[in-house]
């Protein structure tokens, strides 16, 4: 799969695309960005002016943009990259969006000779800039298998979860595993420190015992948590279209944003 195109150069979007260069894909980037663009046209990057371009040119493209209304614009809007897709084309979804999206959008799809898988990753922006993302993927087992080589120049483990719309559920699940962990170690180290205990020993102390987790250790509280307003949404409103109480998610949501408000840290629009 020698051409790969990448529909985002953000953070994470530029991270992936570098990856792929450095191992050696034919790489095509899109987006709005004139900097962005530019950026990627320095690692290596054919920037196109429109997704439909990459259509034409590549075998895999990779959309890594905010939400699911940019996907959506992406694929039938503006950016017209269905209209102009060939058979055979594999177009994987590494933006973290609803699950019955992802289904939404395989439906959608049916017949037209491209195929679909969700792909979303976890780590952040360092694990895309040193190609050790973490990815759970959802699709048909041959889909999967063609976009392995790729996806494995940016990522170390890649898990494939279940057919499609399952990586977006482990994605789901594992955000709220997070933004749980991440609050409830601010909330401790707080406590910890109002009673005395310095902060720095007790949180190399934690990640020792049975309170360890990937938040503490990686100091996921001290970022912006630019995105844990949008994770939670996505999970309460599945949740609410499978009929599933989740009383301790609803509580997170309050409790992520008391954190964000106590920080003056950026809140939704």
């Amino acid at each position: 799969m020698p051409a790969v195109g990448m529909v985002g150069l953000g953070r994470m979007g530029m991270g992936i695309a570098r990856s792929l260069c450095r191992a050696g894909f034919d790489v095509h980037g899109v987006d709005a960005n004139p900097a962005r663009t530019e950026a990627g046209r320095r690692a290596g990057v054919t920037i196109c002016a429109r997704p439909a371009e990459l259509a034409r040119s590549c075998d895999l493209i990779v959309i890594m943009v905010g939400f699911e209304a940019d996907v959506e614009a992406v694929l039938f809007g503006d950016g017209d990259l269905i209209p102009a897709a060939s058979n055979g084309l594999i177009i994987a979804i590494a933006s973290t969006v609803p699950p019955t999206a992802i289904k939404r959008l395989g439906e959608r799809l049916a017949g037209t000779g491209v195929a679909l898988v969700d792909a979303p990753v976890f780590r952040g922006e360092a694990a895309a800039a040193d190609g050790t993302l973490l990815m759970f993927v959802g699709g048909p087992d041959a889909a999967v298998a063609a976009c392995r080589p790729a996806f494995e120049s940016f990522c170390s483990d890649i898990v494939h979860v279940g057919p499609l719309g399952a990586g977006q559920v482990a994605k789901m699940v594992s955000n709220m595993i997070l933004w749980a962990c991440l609050t409830a170690t601010v909330e401790g180290l707080d406590l910890a420190e109002a009673m005395g205990v310095d902060r720095e020993r007790l949180r190399a102390a934690l990640a020792l015992g049975s309170a360890d987790n990937w938040a503490l250790r990686t100091r996921a509280d001290e970022r912006a948590m630019l995105w844990a307003e949008k994770d939670l949404m996505i999970l309460l409103s599945e949740a609410d279209a499978a009929r599933r109480a989740l009383p301790l998610a609803g509580a997170l949501k309050e409790a992520v944003k008391a954190l964000k408000i106590s920080r003056d840290l950026p809140m939704p629009d």
